[in-house]
Order: structure tokens, then C-alpha cells, then sequence
């Protein structure tokens, strides 16, 4: 029997070898995957916190979780996040990249193409626009233009006059003429060039030596009749306004520019304008002259430009659509307005540095056209800035880094405490913190919000109930760690408002 079982067991022996080997050999193959909780397990293992810090500070560090003076879970700090380098710089997986629809425009140096758009309405041109008074009194005899908008033609009869004073000047001329006085007949014809009368009138004078009753007047210039105040049989005096003549050949456009603007247009900037009831055509024109005021009331300077207008399209007091092509610089780095986040503090961009890596920057902008904004400061050329979603990173890198730490000068501006009133929502008096509700604080741009702030050892806050309405110093004394530092109960009495008071 020995040797029976001898065999039995070599044969068994050599069964479990084979059924190993062929599942080496599939293991080897064919690797068995892991479970995703193992998985997760072992990468946590391998990936280890350095440090844990506060989500309001980053410079609130401990070595094991916790909670931050203010109340919060800390955030664990890893290898790969302590490695991301400079304040403010936020990783972003390309999916979530993808997903957020993420767009950059690289910062260039062009000539920034400034044109502004206003309204502008038609005027006569002024240096030929003429105003008729007459220089003696007396009646309208005869009126030759009848209606205000009537053409006129230079040397065309405008009105009659009769005068006494006019009378008396030719009899004068009669006179000194009988008596052939070459002084006498000097001074009375400077006397009636003196109040107008027409050289015709003063020649047919000297060769009949007859007194006319009524003078005719006649049209000095082209144009057409303005402002006519006069009908026949009235009456009129040297302070009359009898009427105006404008001409029409060329015409004045007064267009309104806002403050900002005013810089940007000079004299010979070029013009364009169209009308509404005139489409598809354009005035090519150019700026005669920009007003030295600024209209205290709607804070805009007027300019004046001058258009062709021989075929008397153009009528005065005409509203017209119109584009000023500004003045255009020497080249300047600019990014699209897109990609400028404006704040009431300061104006910022968001930088793509690669890899999935974004930073919130603040900048300075300049003049601006309407697809592009010119940096003065904060980017140089070549930058990429993100142009779209720039919002959500930015309130992330912000989250990373405030704007505060990044440029001193602009957080050493702001007072390290701050009365405000708040309310209290819970005393924790073992951990010396108060939950707080306060107002906005606009010297720290803060909003409206809930926070837990600890209490200085100074400050006596046996007193407090929650619901109480308080004044309190909140103090900064860190970069971004806050307490509070003097507590002041309204309408407390001279004397108690100790319980809850600190230094003021």
C-alpha cells in the first residue's frame, strides 16, 4: 500500500503545482483591479497633509485638524498645494477649465482706435450769419420778405424805411452840394454811409440833388431769412432786430462729448455723420473747435464741427447721428475690456500662467475704445489674460490671497479697527468668542455678515445675552486675523456700561 499511496500523493502534489502556476500566470496576465475605496485608501496614504490653516487666514497654521479663531474647520495643506508658488494662484483641472468655458487674449501693443459716438444737432454757420438793426428810428414803409425761411440773394431788397433823421441827412447833402463845399459834402455823405444808406442811393443824390421819403435796405449776403420780427407799419428803433441772414452753403454741428472724452478730441479731429431720414449717406467733416467750458449740469463739453452742404440737404436744427474718430496716440499695451474686472477700489485682470494656473492681478487702465482697454500698469506684453469666466477665478484667487497683502501700500491706507454696530447671535464664554452679526464696514469693504470673532482679555463680556445690540471695536491683528477689542452697550447708564466695555 505504501507505494500506492506514494504515487497518490505525487500526482496530487503535482495538480496543486500546476492549478498555482497557471494562476501566476494569470494574475501575471490578467492583474485584478483594485477597489476604487482601496484605491482612494492607499492614494491618501501616500498623500499627506504638511499643514493645516485657516480658510479666512492663511497665516493660521497648526499641525493637526481644528478649528480657527473664527469658528471654522482648517483646510490641509498638501505637497502639490505648497508648491503652487505665489499668492493669489489657483489650479484649475482642464476639464473644469473646459467646462467653465475659459478664453485668454495675449496683451499687445497697438494703436488704440478711440471713436466716440454722440448726437449733434445743425446750426447755422455763425461767422455768416448776419444780423439786421437799423441805425435810426422810424416805420416800416414796405417789407419785401415775407416769412422767416424765404432765400434771399445778395443786393436783394429787404425792407423800405422811412425816417426823419433820414431825411434831414439828405437835405444836408442837398444843401452842401448848392453850395459846392467839398468839406460840407464829405461830412454829409460820411453821415448817411454812417447809417447805411446804399451807395446807389447816395450817387443818384449827389447827380439829382432830390430827397428821397423812404430809403430802401438791401440784403448784405446769400442765405436764407431768420428770426424775421418785423411786419409793414411797425415801428423800429437802433435796439430792433429786424431779422437775420444765414447762409447755407456751409453748416456748424454742435455735438455734446462726455468729461472723460474731452481729452481724446482735439481741433481737425475727423468727423462722421449720418441722419435718420437721410440712410446711407454720410458727411465726412472735421472738428472746428472744442468750447473751453464744461456744462456744470451734465458734466459735457460741446464741440463744433463744420460739413459741405451745397446742396442744402442739411437744415438747421437737424438731429444727426455722430461718430468722432479720436485722436489717435502712439501705440499702447492693450487687452480686450473683457477681460477688466472693475471694482469701486481698484481694477484687476486675471493672469493665465499655464498648466491650468490662474492669478488675479491688479492693474491701472487708461483710455478705452470699444473692444479694447489700455494698461498702464499690472501687465506686460505677451501676458495672457483670461476674457471669459475671469470672475469666478477671480473670486477664488482671492479666496488664496487678499488684494490687501498683495500691494502693501493700498492695505496700510485702511484703519487697523473700526467701531460698528452689531448684534449678538452667541456667547462662548469658556472659548472668549462671540458670534456676531454686523453691519456693512465700507472703510473695509465688507458686506453685511455673521462672524466669530474671540474677545481680548481687556474686554468683560459677562454681561452679554445673545439678541443684544452692541457697538464693537473690531481690530486687526494680523493680516488677516481679526478681534474683537471694545464693546460699548447703547444707552447703557454713566457708570454700568462697564459689563461690556473695553478701550475706546
Amino acid at each position: 500500500m505504501a507505494p500506492r499511496q506514494t504515487s497518490y500523493r505525487m500526482i496530487l502534489g503535482g495538480i496543486a503545482l500546476g492549478v498555482l502556476g497557471v494562476l501566476l500566470v494569470q494574475r501575471a496576465l490578467f492583474p485584478v483591479a483594485e477597489h476604487p475605496a482601496a484605491a482612494a485608501g492607499t492614494a491618501a496614504a501616500e498623500r499627506q497633509p504638511l499643514y493645516w490653516v485657516a480658510p479666512m487666514d492663511p497665516n493660521y497654521r497648526r499641525d493637526r485638524p481644528g478649528k480657527s479663531p473664527m469658528g471654522m474647520d482648517l483646510v490641509p495643506v498638501y505637497a502639490d498645494d505648497a508648491a503652487g508658488g505665489a499668492e493669489g494662484v489657483v489650479t484649475i483641472s482642464p476639464d473644469v477649465v473646459n467646462k467653465l468655458g475659459v478664453r485668454t487674449a495675449v496683451a499687445a501693443r497697438r494703436v488704440l482706435q478711440a471713436e466716440i459716438s454722440t448726437v449733434g444737432y445743425v446750426r447755422f454757420d455763425e461767422d455768416k450769419l448776419v444780423h439786421i438793426h437799423p441805425r435810426l428810428e422810424g416805420w416800416i414803409d414796405r417789407l419785401y420778405v415775407k416769412a422767416q425761411g424765404d432765400p434771399v440773394e445778395a443786393g436783394q431788397p429787404l425792407y423800405d424805411l422811412y425816417s426823419p433823421a433820414l431825411v434831414n441827412a439828405q437835405e444836408e447833402m442837398v444843401l452842401a452840394l448848392e453850395r459846392n463845399s467839398e468839406r460840407l459834402i464829405a461830412a454829409s455823405q460820411e453821415r448817411l454811409q454812417a447809417l447805411q444808406v446804399p451807395a446807389s442811393l447816395i450817387a443818384r443824390l449827389r447827380r439829382q440833388r432830390r430827397v428821397q421819403q423812404t430809403v430802401t435796405f438791401f440784403a448784405p449776403q446769400a442765405g436764407v431769412i431768420d428770426n424775421l420780427n418785423i411786419r409793414e407799419g411797425f415801428y423800429v428803433q437802433p435796439g430792433t432786430t429786424l431779422m437775420s441772414i444765414g447762409a447755407l452753403d456751409e453748416v456748424w454741428v454742435e455735438a455734446e462729448v462726455f468729461e472723460r472724452q474731452a481729452a481724446l478730441v482735439a481741433v481737425r479731429t475727423p468727423v462722421t455723420m449720418t441722419l435718420d431720414y437721410l440712410p446711407g449717406r454720410r458727411w465726412e467733416g472735421q472738428v472746428d473747435y472744442v468750447y473751453p467750458a464744461l456744462n456744470a449740469n451734465n458734466r459735457t463739453v460741446v464741440v463744433r464741427m463744420r460739413f459741405d452742404n451745397a446742396d442744402r440737404a442739411l437744415k438747421p436744427n437737424m438731429f444727426a447721428q455722430v461718430a468722432i474718430h479720436a485722436q489717435r496716440g502712439g501705440e499702447a499695451l492693450v487687452v480686450p475690456r473683457e477681460a477688466l474686472i472693475r471694482t469701486g477700489s481698484m481694477d484687476r485682470a486675471v493672469l493665465s500662467l499655464g498648466d491650468g494656473r490662474f492669478q488675479a492681478v491688479a492693474v491701472t487702465a487708461g483710455r478705452m475704445d470699444d473692444v479694447s482697454v489700455e494698461i498702464l500698469r499690472g501687465l506686460r506684453e505677451g501676458d495672457e489674460v483670461v476674457t471669459s469666466a475671469q470672475f469666478l477665478i477671480d473670486s477664488e484667487s482671492s479666496k488664496t490671497a487678499d488684494f490687501g497683502r498683495m500691494h502693501h501700500a493700498q492695505s496700510d491706507a485702511r484703519p487697523d479697527a473700526v467701531w460698528v454696530e452689531a448684534t449678538i447671535d452667541g456667547v462662548m464664554a469658556g472659548h472668549r468668542m462671540l458670534k456676531v452679526t454686523h453691519v456693512p464696514i465700507e472703510v473695509w469693504r465688507w458686506p453685511r455678515m455673521t462672524m466669530d470673532l474671540l474677545v481680548t482679555d481687556e474686554v468683560d463680556i459677562a454681561g452679554l445675552r445673545p439678541g443684544m445690540t452692541v457697538h464693537l471695536q473690531i481690530r486687526r491683528s494680523g493680516e488677516d486675523h481679526y478681534e474683537i477689542a471694545g464693546i460699548h452697550v447703547p444707552g447703557a447708564a454713566a457708570g454700568q456700561e462697564a459689563p461690556a466695555h473695553g478701550q475706546h
